[in-house]
């Protein structure tokens, strides 16, 4: 009898199980074929030479030649490597403090939630629409900021065909375009700071900088370290700002592509403009390395000031 009731709470329990996982297939099915596959197809591909002509399982092996090719040789990636880590370092902690700045002033002010809705709405404005937006601001014979500067008799500047201007210019695009969102993040952290421990420093008679370096700024440790390596991931794979803004001067020369390419737009031109997919994944791959290497530097660095003890 005992036997019987413990096989039926076994078969219960594995119709219960099968029926979860029926359910849960179809999200592993998306799972796998939008994300898994990808990824083991472009890690085939860097280990070979394909170029979308022939069928992938007849690619020729290269073994590690495009990993030597890309950081021994090829001074190209070597510079956008560089201009991305200046991008990402650039957007990522002026951003930071920006919005931070932004969030202390709204935070608790009587039309906070007006300002919020003001900051936040580029975050949802699609990229591709931010670019071409700064685009024409930027543009040199009719552009606003120009004209602007015409106003106070200032000469205009080129600002995406200057090749000393160019990558500046987009960083600001992209700082604007992304402050919005890292304020809200500041304001929820804020807003989880008790009260009382304001509070106890007015009576104690400690000032607006003092409060702010010694509560604010020590309990916003954990906000800090996720804005810090959320940013630096995105911005370590910018590609549409910089496409739309520098596609033009780019394919002019005007701007030449060191000025102001980035890893993943070299990785795009190399892949569909070349026709050389192997290379492109094994760009992608040293992009991965490089994002990994960077947020565990990251989380070292804040864990060891402290972050964890919040």
């Amino acid at each position: 009898m005992v036997k019987k009731q413990v096989r039926r709470r076994k078969r219960r329990k594995s119709k219960q199980a099968l029926i979860g996982y029926l359910f849960l297939s179809p999200v592993f099915l998306f799972y796998s074929i939008f994300l898994v596959f990808p990824i083991g197809f472009s890690l085939y591909l860097s280990f070979h030479r394909w170029n979308m002509l022939t069928p992938p399982l007849k690619a020729r092996y290269m073994g590690m030649k495009h990993f030597t090719y890309l950081l021994i040789q090829d001074e190209t990636f070597l510079i956008v490597l560089k201009n991305t880590l200046f991008y990402a370092l650039g957007t990522v902690f002026i951003g930071m403090i920006l919005a931070l700045i932004v969030a202390l002033a709204f935070s608790r002010t009587k039309y906070s939630s007006i300002w919020r809705f003001v900051y936040f709405a580029p975050v949802v404005t699609p990229p591709v629409a931010i670019g071409m937006i700064w685009g024409y601001l930027y543009r040199p014979t009719d552009g606003l900021i120009n004209t602007v500067l015409r106003w106070f008799y200032l000469p205009g500047q080129q600002w995406l065909s200057s090749p000393a201007q160019a990558l500046p210019s987009i960083m600001i695009t992209g700082m604007w375009a992304g402050v919005g969102f890292t304020m809200l993040i500041f304001i929820a952290g804020l807003k989880g700071i008790p009260e009382m421990y304001y509070d106890a420093a007015r009576i104690d008679g400690a000032n607006f900088w003092q409060a702010f370096w010694h509560i604010t700024l020590p309990l916003l440790k954990p906000t800090i370290l996720f804005v810090l390596v959320t940013g630096m991931i995105g911005a370590w794979q910018v590609f549409d700002l910089v496409f739309m803004m520098s596609s033009g001067g780019i394919d002019t020369g005007v701007v030449p592509f060191e000025s102001v390419g980035v890893v993943a737009l070299h990785m795009y031109q190399t892949a569909f403009r070349y026709m050389r997919m192997g290379r492109a994944s094994a760009m992608a791959f040293i992009l991965f390395l490089v994002v990994l290497a960077f947020t565990l530097i990251e989380l070292r660095v804040l864990r060891r000031g402290g972050v964890e003890s919040y």
